[in-house]
């Protein structure tokens, strides 16, 4: 499987602080994961991608995201360290590939993008191939030449934005994007029961437009737990003792920073909070976060016992878990908004 990292902030930052430096660095967790609960140490050694947008608007360079994919190793990607050391930006996103769906190709690596919007994905689709046909032929014939390689990732994506009213438009309100993303992952739960498919699937989705994100980390069951997905917020994160050892500071009480990602960048408890199952993360354009809960079948309330008591094996097993007790969870809030789908 695969494992992403965004960033977002009020100043840009060099992406060499994201990718290349930290010893827990995406990059490094591709092939060294450390906090992953999987016994099998899995390599994510299938291609990665990285995504930014431009620190100040250039009307002749538009608005659009800028991608940088390859199908080596993102360790062993020289291009990759030279291109961090010298680019900042207030809003990446970085991915590295495990195959599962698709082929090893660049048209299968992450992050895609059309338009002024950036996707990605951690998971997979179960029995995609079953509803596949059924997902293509619910596209407008725009949205499905815009799927250039063959991954259930760039489909669900295409499927996203065949939710928004206009994919080519110029802006995208906050709202718009959360509710094309409960469309998505509703339309594909149909398509699963539907087919008689079972087991469960995997949706950590990921969208932005350049000023907002919304990040899913949910599972189409009750009973098992999803892929790990975690945030980190304060002023600054930068590097505090030599060998890559980084950690997030919060000088006061705003958001200049805020990170989502499948593995914690750093081993300080203290940086991270997990990211509750069927829950949606949304980063707004005035860097506010908010944790929503998405409220269909397959939630369960936190006042549930069987909220802390999801089995943990199936994401395990697929090399897509990282332990609770590794890090502090997120306290969950007495009147957290929910989404209906």
């Amino acid at each position: 499987m695969c494992r992403f990292v965004i960033y977002k902030g009020t100043s840009p930052v060099q992406l060499s602080h994201l990718l290349t430096r930290p010893c827990h660095s995406i990059i490094n967790q591709a092939f060294d994961s450390r906090l992953r609960l999987d016994h099998r140490r899995p390599i994510n050694g299938d291609g990665f991608g990285v995504g930014w947008y431009d620190s100040v608007h250039d009307e002749e360079l538009g608005n659009q995201p800028c991608i940088f994919t390859a199908v080596t190793p993102a360790w062993n990607n020289i291009n990759l360290i030279r291109l961090a050391e010298k680019i900042k930006s207030p809003l990446v996103f970085g991915h590295v590939r495990a195959t599962t769906t698709g082929s090893l190709s660049l048209d299968n690596c992450h992050p895609f993008a059309y338009g002024k919007l950036m996707f990605m994905h951690n998971g997979g689709i179960a029995g995609f191939h079953l509803i596949k046909r059924r997902l293509q032929a619910d596209l407008s014939d725009d949205v499905f030449n815009i799927v250039q390689g063959n991954t259930d990732s760039e489909c669900a994506f295409a499927l996203l934005l065949s939710k928004l009213p206009d994919p080519q438009a110029k802006s995208f309100t906050t709202r718009t994007l959360q509710q094309a993303m409960l469309d998505t992952i509703a339309t594909l739960n149909l398509y699963a029961e539907e087919a008689g498919i079972t087991e469960p699937s995997l949706m950590n989705f990921c969208v932005t437009d350049g000023e907002s994100v919304v990040a899913t980390r949910y599972i189409s069951s009750r009973h098992d737990e999803a892929a790990s997905l975690w945030f980190s917020s304060g002023t600054t994160f930068s590097e505090y003792a030599e060998g890559g050892h980084y950690r997030m500071a919060k000088a006061d009480k705003r958001e200049n920073i805020i990170m989502i990602a499948s593995e914690p960048l750093t081993f300080e408890k203290a940086d991270w909070m997990e990211i509750r199952t069927n829950n949606m993360v949304v980063i707004t354009p005035k860097m506010n976060l908010l944790q929503i809960p998405i409220v269909d079948k397959f939630y369960v309330s936190p006042s549930d016992p069987a909220a802390l008591n999801r089995d943990t094996d199936f994401a395990a097993g697929k090399g897509l878990l990282s332990p609770r007790k590794a890090l502090a969870p997120v306290q969950p809030r007495e009147n957290a908004p929910q989404l209906s789908i």
